[in-house]
């Protein structure tokens, strides 16, 4: 094992391969306007 990486792999890596996929966030962070139902009660 060396300490330089082999990048052979990478140079012939081909992107087009990829499937293409959609990411969504499952736990968003709430907003200021979704949050302030009970902080603006004050």
């Amino acid at each position: 094992m060396s300490d330089k990486p082999d990048f052979a792999e990478i140079e012939t890596f081909d992107k087009t391969k990829l499937k293409k996929t959609e990411t969504r966030e499952k736990n968003p962070l709430p907003t200021k306007e979704s949050k302030c139902w009970w902080g603006c009660l004050n």
